[in-house]
């Protein structure tokens, strides 16, 4: 909601959530229409052009078919769904909806990511042979947007669909895609460091099927970090050379927020927009694939990410728990 509302031409005009303070809070950003079940919110699909669903990954499917059907195109944050057979069923139901829908791959957008992304495709280190994609941070523990007390689905197998292969691994394989196309698992190990019912780390090897690139996959949720700490690192080897995230992140995020608060507060003194949440560097993501989702609506175009690479995302997921079972 707080993203859509610097999207210019973009307006939140109903929101769904059983909690009461998240219904109040949407409430004091002006947002009129508000409900305890997005079932009801569904009922007047003439009134909105599209949803945003940010539900537990077991109510994915659910509530994207529900929403395609009323006619709407969707946002759906990551997992498309816990499961291949679940993915399977929302890429059809897309096609046979002939709406949009846009899976919260939101790392593909990372300023960082991006500039990298360029450079590999104009061949500065040559072909790519070799990927690191690397993700460790404190999982729902101590995350400020994971709700106090930790909602019991987080830790229920049957309701996540994994633990940390499925929460950071999924980013960092989609990563891997996004580089180097669809991926085979060669090896894959998951990890019980904190007594979990789920993994809570996994290192994977993967292996393009259209290249030579392999991929090493690390993710974990037991390291505590507070931000603006964030162990996150993309690299990409090449045969003339390398390239890494590390190189275009700000070195210091405290200065970085004080250049790009000023850089704003010059933007909105001179009549021109402001660049929301750049100063926090890494969530800026997060407002840049949801203005693309809303331009890919008004000018008709394909989403940058579509639910086959959801579905083609969690294949390789279900690979990797099916190689590492007893």
């Amino acid at each position: 909601m707080y993203n859509c509302k610097h999207i210019e031409g973009v307006s939140v005009t109903a929101v769904a959530d059983q909690s009461k303070k998240l219904l109040s809070k949407a409430e004091g950003f002006g947002v009129k229409k508000l409900y305890t079940d997005y079932h009801d919110l569904l009922k007047y699909p003439d009134s909105l052009d599209a949803v945003i669903i940010s539900l537990p990954n077991f109510l994915h499917r659910e509530s994207v078919e529900v929403a395609l059907e009323a006619g709407l195109n969707v946002f759906v944050e990551k997992p498309l769904a816990p499961t291949v057979e679940e993915c399977e069923k929302i890429v059809k139901c897309v096609e046979k909806s002939g709406r949009k829908l846009m899976v919260g791959h939101s790392m593909r957008f990372l300023d960082a990511v991006e500039r990298m992304k360029d450079q590999v495709a104009d061949g500065h280190i040559g072909s790519l042979e070799t990927i690191t994609a690397e993700e460790i941070l404190n999982g729902p523990f101590s995350h400020g947007a994971v709700p106090s007390p930790i909602p019991e689905w987080w830790f229920n197998p049957e309701t996540t669909g994994g633990g940390v292969l499925l929460d950071l691994g999924y980013h960092m394989i989609d990563l891997f895609r996004f580089f180097a196309g669809d991926a085979d698992v060669i090896s894959s190990c998951l990890d019980h460091k904190m007594n979990l019912p789920m993994e809570d780390a996994a290192i994977l090897l993967l292996r393009s099927k259209s290249s030579n690139t392999k991929g090493i996959i690390n993710v974990g949720w037991y390291q505590q970090s507070i931000f603006p700490s964030f162990n996150f690192r993309f690299i990409a080897h090449g045969n003339a050379g390398f390239i890494s995230t590390d190189q275009f992140t700000p070195k210091n995020m405290y200065v970085h927020a004080i250049k790009e608060g000023t850089k704003n507060l010059f933007r909105k003194a001179t009549g021109r927009k402001i660049r929301a949440l750049s100063y926090t560097y890494y969530y800026e993501q997060y407002i840049k694939e949801m203005g693309l989702f809303f331009e890919c609506i008004n000018k008709d175009l394909e989403p940058p990410v579509t639910a086959l690479d959801g579905l083609r995302t969690v294949e390789v997921i279900s690979k990797a728990y099916l190689m590492s079972s007893p």
